[in-house]
């Protein structure tokens, strides 16, 4: 059904169906952006939502579902196998409440414990075992399109439906949880999770005017672009990131970082596993630059690890302004 041209929040009359209204057709993220509507009333209609689908009966089966590439699979019952490449989409299938229906992760796939301990291991997220996976007898797989290879995901696909998430924004992240809830049968937990993400994050302070630079990896050093979701959560806080105009993640050499002259470095730890004397090795050649080490998984992991990530930011965002140095 195509959106009526409202423009006032419809709560009360409205009626949420996977991740849209079934009254105006809007999809959750169209309302949260509803120019009309202030933040208070945005993260409204997203609570109700939440409640009406944890209300209501669950959809019935077969269901289709369309991934981020546009590939349309029908489910024709609950997945019942399933095989995750994605460490942060592992951990939000255990939230879910889905654990006990996931048969493989990967050996990145670190959380929650009963996942790294009780799960059989499929190889890497770049890496993964085809055989060992075919030999689960998966019923659906769960992937990202930067996590993992095409040619990969294309072989699996040849034997189990395989449904690839793309997440470079909250707002995204927020639509993957909603849309992974749905076509696994558990919509309504999805959505109080993505209710409270959306809440936790409207709630955070911002740092305002420090430009900062977001390290992932070393030898070379290359940093988050501003097409990242590292990119949209640093915006998020306020960082004024001094690599926004490079796509995804580019090489730097130590010149470019004292041309853009950050105030702040952030080191993540993952993927690269930074140590405190990498910071020390860059401050002797940024001498006006702060650095700080910051947990990657807040930052990086889309999922419902980001229900803990609102409270890390509200912490560390205390600790990113101030004088130059390494403060480890």
């Amino acid at each position: 059904m195509p959106p009526r041209d409202v423009t006032s929040a419809c709560i009360g009359v409205c009626e949420m169906a996977a991740d849209a209204c079934t009254g105006c057709g809007r999809q959750l993220d169209d309302i949260a952006a509803w120019p009309a509507a202030g933040t208070g009333q945005r993260l409204g209609i997203l609570l109700q939502a939440a409640r009406r689908l944890a209300d209501h009966a669950p959809r019935p089966w077969p269901r289709r579902v369309r991934d981020a590439l546009g590939r349309e699979l029908l489910l024709k019952a609950p997945p019942q196998r399933i095989v995750s490449l994605v460490p942060s989409q592992t951990e939000l299938l255990f939230d879910l409440g889905l654990g006990e229906r996931v048969v493989g992760v990967t050996k990145f796939c670190v959380h929650p414990a009963q996942a790294r301990e009780q799960r059989r291991r499929i190889g890497g997220t770049k890496t993964p075992d085809i055989d060992r996976i075919r030999a689960l007898a998966p019923d659906f797989v769960l992937a990202n399109r930067e996590e993992n290879r095409r040619e990969d995901v294309a072989a699996i696909g040849a034997f189990a439906p395989v449904y690839v998430t793309d997440i470079n924004t909250l707002p995204q992240a927020l639509t993957m949880t909603r849309a992974v809830g749905f076509a696994l049968g558990a919509e309504a937990a999805a959505a109080r999770i993505a209710a409270d993400i959306e809440s936790a994050f409207a709630a955070l302070p911002r740092r305002e005017a420090v430009r900062c630079a977001y390290l992932i990896w070393r030898q070379p050093w290359m940093a988050a672009g501003g097409d990242t979701f590292i990119g949209d959560l640093l915006r998020r806080l306020g960082l004024t990131n001094v690599f926004d105009d490079q796509p995804r993640y580019p090489e730097v050499a130590i010149e470019d970082l004292a041309a853009a002259a950050p105030a702040l470095i952030l080191l993540s730890s993952e993927p690269y596993p930074f140590k405190r004397a990498h910071a020390v090795e860059l401050a002797t050649q940024l001498p006006h630059t702060r650095i700080v080490p910051v947990d990657g998984e807040m930052f990086c992991w889309p999922g419902s690890r980001l229900l803990a990530a609102a409270g890390y930011f509200r912490n560390v965002l205390p600790t990113l302004g101030g004088e130059p140095g390494v403060f480890w």
